[in-house]
């Protein structure tokens, strides 16, 4: 009766993910060519200009790679021109085309994927050491030309910063995504691999685009099923369509699949039959994806079994993986979010703790992936401290393109200032500029493999990503993960003029409220350097939650408001999590009264009365942001209605419509906020503001109705 139950529940889930997954047909903009909808040149100078270099595309092998880069300008410029373009194998000394050129490799790995686009001999010319690279060239041709920038003094030279550049997906073999906000997988794995989805060649070319080498298919909290042949074959017909665009694919392993799926009496990672299952089923993989590009592993966190269920190290683990890759070039990718249930520990300082005693001591084939912060994806954290104390090990960034934190997909929240914020974060390790972005681009201490990972926000729905500016946020991670020194109102602005309106009064007020939303976002749900405001499904807000089967999964552990004040000390005085920094880093943080506000409670347990650098206490300055930051959204709607005249109507009502449940909840959170605060605080709200009409117990009601629903 329990197995008839379970495929019972397997065929339902099936059968929602196929509804969830079909095609809807739109009279308008339904979102589903993101950022490549090439569109009709409007400025006949412009047009005419390119139309002068449309005569021929120059292929110089038959690679699958460059046949796509080919296949993207035919497509590019007969949508974008109105004129198809042949491919020639052999160009010669014909002028007026478009010409590939392979140049021979150097040394440098990040030289192989760079590209130059200039003007040479009458053509085009599209150079680089790759396919990849020439494929990426191609893209950023036709994005020149979609935003209608001239040909004249055409030199353009470019180089990927990082040399992984990846998503990486939480789906489950059952078509669910963990933190998935925007339908179902993408992969359809009871079809496959007899059919091939045409949506899978679509997400490669956006992901291509912003030139992104790598997917890794499944969710970190792994299903040994991944590693049965069974679902190799099914890995590998994505993988023949990934492989076209240059997009390697990875797959996340469980790490006590020997055990489980075969059949041994343990998996520890030093017993030689359990070396020799993972050298065998690697080889297993590469006989059908033969360019694969490796495992991710998140191992002894939040339950997931690891080395250390047998005395064994993380490098243990991972070595052992690596082992297994030797004959190959995969690599074995390590998480670094680990946290023991310790009620008297700091989760603040645990990868610390657990990875710097490591350093050195991993292969050669290992990247430690690190979280951006030290919690887990808050709406904003300090740099992880991680970076920069691991001068023997590659650290991988690891940034969350889903919206876990940032409300999901009812909220607009443009990532890339958190990003940013990030990246540009001085860790001081050898001194002034040493920056997050130079120790993950290896620049700081040399490292032979870099990586930037982002947890992927992509679905089934339609437009990918559920809430049409969503689309940004991954559009601003591939452009990062290139080159971490765009800023985050260039990329805005590219993202804007790609995918929504070519109009710069329009595209200005777009763009405005992208670069403000995450601070607005801020303002209302953690100000001040509050975190894990909500728990359970992390969206509705719970600062009152309490009991959790670990302290950590509480809200309280980490504001810790009691009738004194609010915040968690990690001085000396504190947990003392502060050490972990340079001492130029702990000396912007140790201080409450110097202290940038965005991170005191972070760092900080603050009195309700202390006077601020705003000259409000506490309390006054709290209910100022909170209140600012839910009737900010009021002007985002503005700026959004001051825009529509240029926008896709269905886009332009999709967006106005979120922004309106995104002010309610906005409300929501602000009021939990404050009067869950205020029963320690025992303040009036400010005279300014108006006090929510709902008590604490009404918000509290509406928490457990939405938690249950």
């Amino acid at each position: 009766m329990k197995q008839f139950l379970l495929l019972l529940t397997h065929f339902i889930l099936i059968v929602a993910t196929s509804f969830a997954a079909a095609p809807v047909t739109s009279d308008g903009d339904d979102g589903y060519r993101l950022w490549l909808k090439y569109e009709p040149v409007t400025i006949p100078a412009i047009k005419a200009d390119y139309l002068k270099y449309s005569g021929f595309i120059g292929q110089s092998s038959n690679g699958e790679t460059i046949g796509s880069a080919s296949k993207e300008l035919q497509r590019g410029m007969q949508q974008l021109l109105g004129k198809s373009i042949s491919v020639v194998s052999s160009p010669g000394n014909r002028a007026g085309g478009i010409v590939f050129k392979l140049k021979s490799e150097t040394a440098d790995k990040q030289d192989h994927e760079g590209y130059q686009i200039q003007l040479s001999a009458g053509n085009i010319v599209i150079s680089s050491e790759s396919e990849n690279g020439l494929l990426y060239g191609a893209f950023a041709l036709l994005r020149r030309l979609q935003m209608q920038q001239p040909l004249k003094n055409l030199n353009i030279a470019s180089r990927p910063k990082v040399q992984y550049r990846m998503l990486n997906h939480w789906d489950n073999v059952d078509g669910t995504i963990e933190r998935g906000y925007a339908g179902s997988s993408l992969w359809k794995w009871y079809e496959l691999p007899e059919r091939v989805d045409p949506r899978y060649e679509d997400y490669a070319r956006a992901n291509a685009s912003l030139g992104i080498n790598g997917t890794v298919l499944n969710n970190v909290n792994a299903s040994a099923r991944f590693m049965s042949q069974e679902y190799i074959v099914k890995v590998a017909a994505i993988a023949n369509v990934m492989r076209k665009y240059g997009i390697k694919t990875y797959l996340s392993v469980y790490f006590a699949a020997p055990k489980t799926l075969g059949g041994l009496t343990t998996s520890d990672p030093l017993d030689p039959k359990v070396r020799a299952w993972w050298t065998e089923k690697v080889a297993q993989i590469y006989k059908e994806i033969p360019d694969f590009g490796g495992f991710l592993v998140k191992a002894n966190s939040e339950g997931e079994p690891g080395p250390q269920d047998y005395g064994r190290t993380h490098a243990d683990g991972a070595n052992m993986l690596a082992e297994a890759f030797k004959p190959y070039d995969g690599i074995v990718i390590w998480r670094a979010f680990v946290y023991k249930a310790d009620p008297n520990a700091d989760r603040f300082k645990a990868a610390y703790e657990e990875f710097v005693p490591l350093d050195g001591k991993f292969d050669p084939k290992v990247i430690v992936q690190v979280k951006n912060g030290p919690i887990d994806f808050q709406p904003r954290e300090p740099f992880s401290p991680l970076f920069g104390n691991m001068p023997k090990t590659p650290l991988g960034m690891e940034f969350q393109i889903t919206q876990e934190y940032l409300g999901f997909a009812a909220h607009a929240v443009y990532e890339a200032p958190l990003f940013k914020e990030c990246l540009d974060s001085d860790t001081y390790v050898n001194g002034q500029g040493s920056t997050v972005a130079k120790v993950i681009d290896g620049s700081l201490h040399g490292y032979t493999k870099t990586l930037m990972a982002g947890v992927a926000n992509t679905g089934s729905d339609r437009n990918w990503t559920g809430h049409p500016l969503a689309q940004a946020n991954w559009y601003a991670f591939g452009r990062l993960s290139w080159d971490h020194q765009l800023s985050a109102e260039q990329i805005a602005d590219e993202w804007t003029r790609l995918t929504l309106t070519r109009d710069q009064k329009a595209r200005g007020h777009v763009v405005n409220m992208l670069l403000r939303s995450r601070e607005i976002y801020v303002d209302y749900n953690t100000p001040l350097g509050l975190s894990r405001p909500w728990m359970g499904v992390h969206f509705a807000p719970e600062p009152w939650q309490s009991r959790g089967s670990r302290p950590d999964w509480t809200a309280t552990y980490y504001h810790r408001a009691d009738s004194t004040g609010l915040g968690f000390d990690r001085t000396t005085g504190g947990s003392n999590a502060l050490a972990q920094y340079q001492l130029q880093v702990q000396k912007q943080w140790n201080n409450p009264d110097k202290t940038a506000l965005p991170y005191l409670l972070w760092f900080h347990y603050v009195g309700w009365d202390k006077k601020l650098s705003t000259g409000k206490t506490l309390w006054g300055e709290l209910c100022t942001r909170l209140y600012a930051g839910a009737d900010s959204v009021l002007w985002m709607q503005k700026q959004w209605d001051l825009a529509k005249v240029n926008l896709d109507p269905e886009v332009y009502t999709n967006v106005a419509q979120r922004l309106k449940v995104q002010h309610r909840e906005a409300l929501w959170w602000r009021d939990a906020w404050v009067l869950y605060l205020q029963s320690f605080a025992r303040q009036p709200v400010p005279a300014e503001f108006e006090a929510p009409k709902q008590t604490l117990e009404d918000v509290k009601k509406s928490v457990n109705v939405y938690l249950i629903r």
